[in-house]
């Protein structure tokens, strides 16, 4: 109970300065004012508080809007290939998707610094302005990556028959069918990636079977064979610049 007053005061003691400023003539930092072209212009706390909660939606933003979905889930793929269970380990290929997200995306961020951040930090943009221009190099890369057919697909479920032009569709819409389409891609290079694997447990268990060593675990011989074939081929090398390079075709 003691520690609850405590708590009380303490709280009170905090709030006491903010609901006076309040009572005085409000807040002063935290306003909205109308620009003479008619926009809107945010105050530098309101403009920290917006910048703060975007922040809280960048995890998200970087799994559903860049490569990073397709990079991962490749390369969870041939970990279960390879059949090495934990090795390499999760941080690690959450790694190596981050950095060749970043690698691959690059030119958008590029392109988001130049018209949107710089132009804002010069005072040269309104907050919305550079908001609307700053989705714009996202939109372009994620209608290039995305199908068609999956946009057509949610249009049809919002009631949509059809969009005039890319820049008609919803960012909701788009981000969606992104996301279908790079599950959809990721699974097809998942498959292909897959089969020499396949065929090497293939191999193994019928030579085991043949040998009446049915007790001893396929997995166990045919995991060296693996790793010597996807060594031999330079596999690390061949997979990733093939993931960076899906990207630009």
């Amino acid at each position: 109970m003691r520690r609850l007053a405590r708590l009380g005061l303490v709280f009170a003691g905090w709030l006491a300065p903010v609901l006076a400023l309040a009572q005085i003539g409000g807040l002063k930092a935290v306003t909205v004012t109308t620009a003479p072209d008619g926009g809107q212009i945010y105050s530098i706390t309101l403009q920290v508080l917006i910048i703060m909660t975007l922040l809280t939606l960048l995890p998200s933003a970087l799994i559903m809007m860049t490569s990073f979905t397709r990079i991962l889930i490749v390369l969870a793929i041939l970990r279960q290939g390879l059949g090495t269970t934990q090795t390499p380990s999760n941080q690690i290929l959450l790694g190596l998707a981050f950095f060749l997200t970043l690698f691959v995306m690059s030119p958008v961020f590029q392109e988001m610094y130049d018209t949107a951040l710089k132009p804002y930090m010069e005072e040269q943009l309104g907050t919305e302005q550079a908001l609307a221009k700053a989705v714009q190099p996202l939109r372009k890369f994620m209608l290039a990556q995305t199908r068609e057919s999956d946009i057509a697909l949610f249009a049809n479920i919002r009631g949509i028959d059809g969009f005039d032009t890319p820049d008609d569709i919803p960012l909701t819409l788009l981000v969606s069918a992104f996301v279908i389409s790079e599950l959809k891609t990721a699974f097809q290079i998942g498959f292909l990636i897959l089969i020499p694997f396949l065929i090497i447990d293939l191999v193994v268990a019928s030579v085991l079977m043949s040998m009446g060593m049915m007790m001893l675990s396929p997995l166990i011989i045919s995991l060296p064979f693996k790793l010597m074939l996807f060594v031999l081929v330079d596999g690390w090398a061949l997979l990733l610049g093939t993931l960076a390079r899906s990207f630009y075709l």
